[in-house]
């Protein structure tokens, strides 16, 4: 009896030392895959992430080798020289027949008063002979297509208004900074009152150089 007793408790430690090896193996394994498993997921969320963010570099990089493009197009353009020239008819050199060809309805009695009065020193003078012959609408109308020459250091108010963008707050101005003593000093005075354009085509308008 003793003899069984022995052998059934030897079999039983044998099968709980059988279980106990059984369970250490399962949670060794169970503990060593977990952490691979998580290499795997997040090495393959690093890839995703990685995939996700280079369009986006990419389309940065090219956003910013665009913009100075676009911004050296507008400079360049910015810089071409803007040329307005006048159009309109010196008072005091004007042909008849550039009159005739050029100012609507423009008849050969009125050449005559245009040309009688020359020299022209200020538009007020033409104003008040051709007020001789037509009325200030019809007048008016005529400085569509004429001017008197401008003197930057000699005209009155009103012929410095013939100039583009000159109204009479900025002829008073000019006429309180002569003297000018050359065309180029009143223009570059003057560009710091009307646009850059309007500069240029005043240059049309004075006598001299």
């Amino acid at each position: 009896m003793n003899v069984k007793k022995n052998v059934w408790q030897i079999a039983l430690l044998s099968l709980l030392l059988l279980a106990l090896v059984a369970c250490g193996t399962t949670t060794t394994t169970t503990e060593n895959d977990t952490p691979a498993n998580s290499a795997v997921v997040e090495d393959t969320a690093a890839v995703d992430e990685s995939a996700a963010e280079a369009p986006a570099a990419e389309a940065e990089t090219v956003s910013e080798d665009a913009a100075p493009t676009v911004e050296a197009a507008v400079e360049a353009v910015a810089a071409e020289p803007v040329v307005v020239e006048n159009t309109k008819l010196n008072l005091n050199e004007a042909s008849g027949d550039d009159f005739l060809n050029t100012i609507p309805g423009f008849g050969n009695r009125m050449v005559r008063e245009f040309q009688e009065y020359r020299p022209y020193i200020s538009i007020l003078q033409f104003r008040r002979e051709m007020g001789k012959y037509v009325d200030e609408a019809t007048i008016a109308g005529y400085e569509e297509y004429v001017y008197v020459p401008v003197d930057v250091d000699e005209s009155d108010a009103a012929t410095l208004m013939q100039l583009p963008g000159v109204d009479e707050t900025i002829a008073d101005s000019l006429m309180a900074e002569r003297p000018f003593g050359s065309n180029d000093a009143f223009l570059t005075t003057l560009a710091t009152h009307v646009s850059p354009e309007q500069a240029n085509a005043a240059a049309g308008y004075l006598t001299g150089e």
